[in-house]
C-alpha cells in the first residue's frame, strides 16, 4: 500500500500491512486534470498545479488537523499504468477504506453545507463510492470549499434516502447478513465509466476476488456472478433477474447455470 505523507507530500510504499500507520483516505468522483502517481514521483513539481492537486492538499491538511501523518488517494496512491498493482489494488479496495482512520467524502459539485443538498452531488451516482460509502467507519462529507456537511452517522437517515442502503449497514451492520440481491439493489442505479467497473467495484461488498480483464465486457459482471456463487449458498442472486446494474447489460446472467 502506498501513501502520502500529509505534511511533504511525498509517497511511501508499505509492504507489509502489519506496518501500515493510521492513515486518512479519501473517497471522492474522477474529473479532468488528476494528478497521478508519476506525477508526484517526478522531480518536476508542477503537478501542484494541476485541478487534482487542490482535492490532495485538502485531505492532506485535514488529516494533519486530524493528527494523522499519512493520508490515501486514490488517483496518485495506485500505479494506474501497472495492470498487476491496479488489479492488487481494485482487489484490496474495501479493505483500505475499512481500515482507514477517517474517510473524507469530497463533493466537489456541492457548494452548500446543506444535508438536504447531499442528493444532488454526482458522488451519489457513481459505482465506486458505494464501497467507499459502507466500508470505512467513519466518514466525513465536504462540500466543494472543503466545508464539513456532517458525518454518515449524523447523516444516517438522509443517506438512506439517497442511497435505498439500510441505516443498520450504514451503522456498521455485518455485510454477511444481507441479501445478495439487496445489496445488488444499491448499485441498480449507479454507473461507471468503464463497463466493467460496474463489476470490478462491487469485490469488496460480496467479499470476493478476481483478476481483472479490461475489455472483457459483460462477461466481467457475468465473472462477478460466478464468484459470488462461489461463495454463497443465497439465491437471492437468481431474485434479482435481468435487472439493469448500473451500465451493465440486460443479458448479464444469460451464461450462469440456473
Amino acid at each position: 500500500m502506498r501513501l502520502i505523507n500529509s505534511t511533504t507530500f511525498e509517497l511511501r510504499k508499505f509492504d507489509d500491512d502489519n506496518d501500515i500507520p493510521p492513515y486518512a483516505i479519501m473517497s471522492h468522483t474522477w474529473r479532468k486534470d488528476e494528478v497521478s502517481l508519476q506525477d508526484m514521483a517526478g522531480l518536476d513539481e508542477s503537478w501542484k498545479q494541476k485541478a487534482g492537486f487542490q482535492k490532495i492538499r485538502y485531505c492532506c491538511e485535514q488529516a494533519v488537523r486530524d493528527e494523522l501523518k499519512w493520508a490515501w488517494v486514490d488517483t496518485c496512491c495506485i500505479d494506474q499504468s501497472n495492470s498487476a498493482e491496479l488489479s492488487k489494488s481494485i482487489n484490496s479496495m474495501f479493505r483500505f477504506y475499512s481500515r482507514a482512520k477517517l474517510c473524507y467524502a469530497y463533493l466537489a459539485d456541492i457548494s452548500s453545507d446543506d444535508p438536504k443538498k447531499l442528493r444532488n452531488s454526482k458522488w451519489f451516482t457513481r459505482g465506486w463510492t458505494l464501497q467507499e460509502l459502507i466500508a470505512p467507519s467513519n466518514v466525513i462529507f465536504y462540500n466543494a470549499s472543503w466545508t464539513a456537511i456532517g458525518t454518515k452517522r449524523d447523516l444516517m437517515h438522509e443517506i438512506s434516502d439517497i442511497t435505498h442502503i439500510d441505516e443498520v449497514v450504514l451503522g456498521g451492520g455485518d455485510l454477511e447478513r444481507v441479501s445478495v440481491a439487496r445489496k445488488m439493489s444499491w448499485a441498480a442505479t449507479r454507473i461507471t465509466t468503464i463497463l466493467e467497473d460496474m463489476a470490478y467495484c462491487l469485490l469488496g461488498i460480496f467479499n470476493v476476488n478476481m483478476p481483472l480483464l479490461y475489455g472483457e465486457g459483460e462477461r466481467a459482471f457475468i465473472r462477478l456472478q460466478k464468484h459470488i456463487l462461489e461463495v454463497s449458498f443465497d439465491q437471492s442472486l437468481f431474485a434479482w433477474g435481468v435487472e439493469i446494474i448500473g451500465n451493465m447489460p440486460h443479458s448479464a446472467l444469460s451464461g450462469l447455470p440456473i
